[in-house]
């Protein structure tokens, strides 16, 4: 290296140490903060879970109160899911079959709700007769029902006499729902496509799970439509996401009389806080605030023949599968069905292997057929993925239909049917309006008492900033610089809450120069999830197109949101502000951008003192969102069902359109 660039390289090291340190010299908390926000929703997610053992143990104590349990878990699904399509004709075609040795596979494709097609492989055993049937829901590979292991499952059944319906799941296979024009997918693998479609549905009430739900629900009304298949003798297994449907499914159907869910049933509380949440099509909104364990969709199904498949080395965590495992059983038994509950685990990780197929198929034949012959896995001879399409070669149904409605398309449909909805909404009384929009971001606004904690100062030049942590019990603490002239009345306080953090405003110091030379107080906040408690970004996969999803998906678990909880840390600022006697009835602007600006918004709702909202960089319509499902970081913006009640522009009329003012550049300077 020469000595120039020796020179350059120390000076570049030196200047960014210089800029850390700066940075580091405006923070107000004491500890590892980056963790803070998800501390903070685990410990409110084991509150729910402790109350959700109570619930169980209750119910343990006899078959009445067990029953009673099963009516509540599946009165309570039915009220996390939200507007499904209405039944419609499938208009089903069979575009190809496959002749094999003994059983023959058709190619068919469906439609779930108008112009939204399904593809998938139906296995037909030979000979004649009324034929027990399986739905088999497929996990996350690309390839969906032309998997290898899934076409083993397929043949072994249809080899022993099962008609088999394998349905590809949305956005795999020749499914992707976000495309361009040509059917080429926008994202890489069905995970990230899941997540980003359930940002849109979870703003319109419904989610990817349910759209799964409704598939499958109409492949098997399909299935009932085939003369080759005895309607009374039907059951239904999946795989790793399959498993999950499988177990959303269980709750939700009760023409299925048997199920053998695979590598996925676990506990939810403790998946969320190892691993953190899963993909789109994994988990609901609500779930852990109606406490509703993973265990109890199955649960819902009870006393129906139910078989769990585990991998002993599953990244699922096993320990949590043997803990779901032990809530069936505890209910199966009391119910005095203990028979109709298994378990099989096997010594290899995560898929539908030979022992678990072995397994499935004479749980099957055990309650459809009543034989208990000991199944073996001969030689099967599988298909490669192009032989298995349904449509056109390597073509997707979003090319080869040009009537194709996607998931995106009927969550703007939703949008629009719900505008009189939300017109009625803005209707009511404001204290109404204000108690539903409370519930909808769970905010709490009993909430008001703050305490103040004095953290030192700091200088920048000539602005001395007073460091402050503001705190309400049960929230998380909030860091605050504070600017001002002492002794001297203000004429206006400003507030900035910057997506990127505080600390960076505080390097402005010609800004902030500026406010004080027109007398102005100055408070500087790190809302939750922002500058000091930002969440550490290791922790949230990149497919996930979030830089906080864990955090976002858990608050939505637990009928909260990043929304609310950033809402609530802001009228915690302006209860802070009504606190400081100098500044009696001085107003308030707000300053915020990004996804802080939607939080400014409904603060504003509820504290009459916000007097100008200066929101940069930001959305004005939620319809934004459904109009660009492949942007990042929507997670941020999402109340689930919000679309049902108001959209941002019906907040801006209620708060008063005076006093917002939407502006491109991030600051003013």
């Amino acid at each position: 290296m020469s000595k120039s660039l020796r020179y350059f390289f120390v000076a570049a090291v030196l200047l960014l140490s210089a800029r850390l340190f700066a940075q580091k010299q405006y923070n107000c908390l004491d500890w590892k903060t980056n963790v803070t926000v998800n501390t903070y929703l685990i410990q409110k997610m084991h509150q729910q879970y402790d109350a959700r053992r109570k619930e169980l143990a209750g119910a343990l104590t006899s078959k009445k109160e067990t029953e009673k349990y099963i009516r509540n878990v599946r009165a309570k699904f039915g009220n996390l899911l939200g507007d499904f399509p209405s039944d419609s004709p499938l208009h089903p075609r069979i575009t190809g079959t496959l002749d094999r040795d003994d059983y023959k596979i058709e190619k068919v494709i469906f439609e779930s709700f108008p112009h939204h097609h399904v593809t998938a492989n139906l296995y037909i055993p030979g000979g004649k007769g009324k034929f027990p049937a399986a739905l088999f829901f497929c996990g996350h590979e690309n390839t969906s029902k032309a998997t290898e292991s899934y076409q083993k499952t397929a043949i072994l059944f249809a080899k022993n006499g099962f008609v088999v319906f394998v349905i590809d799941p949305v956005s795999q296979s020749e499914r992707f729902q976000l495309t361009d024009s040509t059917g080429k997918p926008l994202t890489r693998g069905g995970t990230t496509a899941h997540t980003l479609m359930n940002e849109g549905s979870n703003l319109v009430g419904t989610s990817v799970p349910e759209y799964e739900l409704w598939d499958n629900k109409r492949a098997l009304d399909y299935l009932e439509t085939r003369p080759e298949v005895d309607t009374s003798r039907i059951g239904c297994l999946g795989n790793s996401g399959g498993g999950m449907q499988t177990i959303y499914f269980a709750a939700f159907d009760n023409r299925v009389k048997v199920f053998a869910p695979c590598s996925y049933l676990s506990n939810r509380e403790k998946t969320f806080e190892l691993t953190g949440a899963a993909d789109g099509c994994a988990q609901i909104p609500g779930e852990g605030k109606d406490h509703f364990e993973l265990s109890d969709y199955l649960i819902s199904a009870a006393p129906k023949r139910i078989l769990v498949l585990a991998g002993r080395y599953d990244f699922i965590d096993y320990r949590g599968t043997l803990l779901a495992f032990n809530d069936l059983k505890e209910v199966y038994r009391s119910l005095g069905e203990a028979q109709k509950i298994k378990f099989f685990t096997y010594d290899d990780g995560h898929g539908i292997s030979k022992p678990k197929r072995e397994a499935a198929l004479s749980w099957f034949r055990k309650w459809l057929c009543n034989d208990s012959t000991k199944v073996i896995e001969g030689d099967l001879n599988t298909l490669p993925e192009k032989d298995l399409l349904c449509t056109n070669t390597e073509q997707q149904v979003s090319a080869q239909f040009p009537d194709e409605v996607s998931i995106a398309d009927r969550n703007r449909f939703l949008f629009n049917k719900y505008r009189s909805k939300r017109e009625e909404f803005l209707k009511q009384d404001k204290n109404s309006i204000q108690n539903k929009i409370a519930d909808l971001v769970g905010l709490d606004l009993s909430n008001n008492d703050v305490s103040v904690e004095k953290k030192g100062n700091v200088k920048s030049g000539t602005l001395a900033f007073e460091k402050l942590i503001i705190r309400k019990k049960n929230q998380i603490p909030l860091p605050v610089l504070w600017l001002h002239s002492p002794n001297k009345t203000p004429q206006k306080i400003i507030v900035w809450l910057p997506q990127e953090g505080k600390n960076e405003i505080a390097a402005k110091t010609s800004l902030l120069q500026s406010y004080l030379d027109k007398n102005y107080s100055v408070l500087l906040c790190d809302v939750s999830g922002t500058g000091e408690t930002e969440d550490n970004p290791n922790e949230n996969d990149k497919k996930y197109y979030n830089k906080e999803y864990r955090n976002c998906a858990l608050a939505l678990h637990l009928g909260m949101s990043m929304v609310g909880i950033r809402t609530a840390d802001i009228l915690t600022v302006m209860d802070f502000i009504a606190s400081v006697p100098e500044f009696k009835n001085i107003p308030v602007e707000i300053n915020a951008n990004g996804f802080v600006a939607v939080s400014a918004l409904h603060a504003a709702l509820f504290n009459q003192r916000i007097s100008e909202l200066k929101l940069y960089n930001t959305i004005n319509s939620y319809k934004t969102v459904l109009e660009n499902p492949v942007e990042k970081n929507w997670y941020s913006y999402v109340i689930n069902d919000v679309l049902e009640y108001y959209d941002l522009p019906d907040l801006a009329q209620l708060i008063g359109r005076n006093k917002i003012y939407y502006l491109s550049k991030n600051r003013e300077e």
